[in-house]
């Protein structure tokens, strides 16, 4: 496989999870309190949304770069 073939085929899955689900979500646990043996910690969840422009960006720019690589053996 080509690397423009690779990068179309990874922009083309990035833009089907963009429509999909909306964002990407991580959740990280930080310390509060932290004396010795007492420690307090929340979880904290964070959403970084992934616009449908962007989606639809990715997914036009995945399948040009999939086509270009297909054509260009």
């Amino acid at each position: 496989m080509k690397p423009a073939t690779i990068v179309g085929i990874l922009l083309i899955v990035l833009g089907i999870i963009g429509f999909a689900v909306g964002g990407i979500s991580f959740t990280h646990q930080k310390k509060d309190i932290d004396m010795g043996p007492l420690q307090v910690s929340h979880k904290e969840s964070t959403t970084l949304p992934i616009s449908p422009i962007l989606s639809t960006i990715s997914l036009v720019a995945g399948i040009g770069l999939v086509v270009v690589g297909a054509r260009s053996r």
